[in-house]
């Protein structure tokens, strides 16, 4: 074989046993526990969402539209329903 060859595939089984062991993290020991939530800390005070309007023709069927005679009419007749 080549020397550069042989290089390259010693370079590559080196990184291929040393990646495992180079992201195997142990477990730590003295792993500090997370501190439950304080008394004071309390969270964020909600807001009432503010409700938009419903339209009520917003779930009905509007492909009658469909039928008007140029885009304009269509559109006009369509925004109804948004």
């Amino acid at each position: 074989m080549k020397k550069g060859r042989s290089m390259k595939r010693n370079v590559f089984l080196a990184l291929m046993v040393a990646a495992p062991l180079a992201f195997a993290q142990a477990p730590a020991k003295d792993a500090a526990k997370p501190e439950p939530m304080k008394a004071a800390a309390k969270p964020m005070a909600e807001k009432p969402a503010a409700k938009k309007a419903v339209n009520p023709k917003r779930l009905e069927d509007a492909r009658h539209c469909l039928e008007k005679q140029n885009n304009t009419d269509i559109i006009k007749c369509s925004e109804e329903y948004l």
